[in-house]
């Protein structure tokens, strides 16, 4: 599967950034995260393969940003949305699957005694953010540094290299702690007596949590008034249809979930503790907050996706299955990277189930010049891959294919350590997707 061209993808993009800042809605999806002249617009997807506009195919890792668990297009899910799309897609009143989808979402979730359905992670992240203010009648947030995304909005945008348009009086609402590091997050707690509402984290990243850290995070958060949020936008339905809190015992005040659990449809829901998520609801004792009220909220063909979801994880065991294609995957190129002598150089993180890629220069040191080569040559080879995260649709076939483009790139990435990356990359380097200029 060789691609050769990507003409009408080049010219969608130089006119698209006419229209749309960026040219794109998603900054990870921009052309300036893959090789010059090299990123594909997609026309459709079926499994773990996409087809551009210019008839290339890929076999494409990532999965729409981890969201699409059981690959594109998959019949089950789809089918339970459109039979509810075509009896109406939103009403006046609530629809009758909204008590159904959240009796299923609660028994699922270990944390949950309520939930709240919305549209995106960021949104529902930040609703958690409001309701622990209100709860706590603090304004200060602390949030893991080494967790890349948590939400759009002021208050985790501050942190990043894209804080233009916050006001200066929100920036010093959001501190920071270390993963893996408690004492971090107990000097925070030091520092502002008393003004912490929210300790915000993922479970897991490319690192796992080390014996105890949650367990310390929940005496700190309980000792200091603040609540416990936790991110499962990736974790769950990735992890394990009861999120990561399940594998590792996790005691959230209030938990977010989005991506996987209606298999890339735009859902996400924020649960959590009774007492707290009762504040979004009918109260006379305090406060009301208002909580994720949205025209497009719980719409009845995302919640009928999410009931195929489910169904279909209980039944078929996806998240194994997630996590055993991701192990073959990683064997079989760690097999082939080691046969290349380059294992310091290329190198897999993360739990099997979401893995990531990291290039390496000739000083051990991260490169973006190196990662744009790995780009190059798996898009040449048919291989989309932003990263290493599988879906259930990648089948050995599919996981065959990426290992040989692998082993397709080891004597080219050998050749750029040797004679320097310029030799061999055609074109600018690919750049973070969040930074401050340019």
């Amino acid at each position: 599967m060789q691609v050769s061209k990507f003409v009408a993808s080049d010219e969608h993009t130089s006119a698209v950034k006419r229209l749309i800042p960026g040219g794109a809605h998603t900054y990870a999806k921009g052309d300036d995260q893959y090789p010059a002249g090299m990123a594909p617009v997609i026309d459709r997807g079926a499994g773990c393969r996409v087809w551009d506009i210019d008839g290339n195919e890929f076999v494409e890792f990532g999965s729409g940003l981890r969201s699409t668990t059981l690959g594109h297009g998959f019949e089950p899910v789809v089918r339970a949305a459109q039979r509810q799309m075509a009896e109406g897609v939103n009403f006046v009143r609530p629809h009758r699957l909204e008590r159904e989808a959240a009796e299923r979402l609660i028994d699922l979730i270990p944390s949950a005694e309520m939930v709240k359905f919305g549209v995106n992670g960021s949104d529902a992240t930040t609703a958690a953010i409001r309701l622990a203010r209100a709860y706590t009648g603090r304004d200060m947030v602390a949030v893991c540094r080494q967790h890349p995304f948590f939400a759009t909005d002021d208050w985790f945008i501050v942190t990043t290299p894209m804080p233009a348009g916050i006001p200066a009086a929100v920036r010093s609402l959001t501190v920071q702690f270390s993963y893996n590091d408690p004492t971090t997050l107990e000097s925070l707690f030091d520092t502002y007596p008393g003004q912490i509402a929210a300790v915000v984290l993922e479970p897991e990243t490319v690192e796992p949590p080390v014996p105890g850290f949650f367990a310390r995070l929940r005496q700190l958060c309980d000792r200091n008034g603040a609540l416990l949020i936790l991110d499962e936008i990736i974790t769950g339905f990735r992890w394990h249809e009861r999120g990561a809190q399940f594998i590792y015992a996790i005691e959230p005040d209030l938990c977010t979930f989005g991506k996987g659990m209606a298999n890339g449809f735009p859902l996400s829901a924020l649960a959590g503790r009774r007492d707290v998520m009762r504040l979004g609801g009918y109260v006379d004792d305090v406060d009301r907050v208002f909580l994720m009220s949205q025209t497009a909220g719980a719409q009845p063909w995302a919640l009928a996706a999410l009931l195929a979801v489910i169904d279909t994880y209980q039944r078929d065991h996806i998240a194994e299955q997630l996590h055993a294609i991701g192990a073959d995957l990683r064997g079989s190129v760690e097999a082939v990277v080691a046969e290349a002598g380059l294992s310091s150089y290329f190198q897999l993180l993360g739990r099997d189930c979401n893995l990531v890629y990291v290039a390496r220069d000739g000083d051990g040191q991260p490169s973006q010049e190196f990662r744009t080569l790995v780009l190059q040559e798996f898009l040449e080879h048919g291989i989309l891959a932003p990263s290493f995260v599988v879906s259930a649709a990648h089948n050995p076939k599919a996981i065959q294919h990426a290992v040989d483009a692998v082993a397709e790139l080891m004597p080219t990435y050998r050749r750029a350590l040797e004679d320097g990356v310029s030799t061999v990359l055609r074109g600018r380097p690919v750049r973070p997707a969040i930074r401050p200029r340019g």
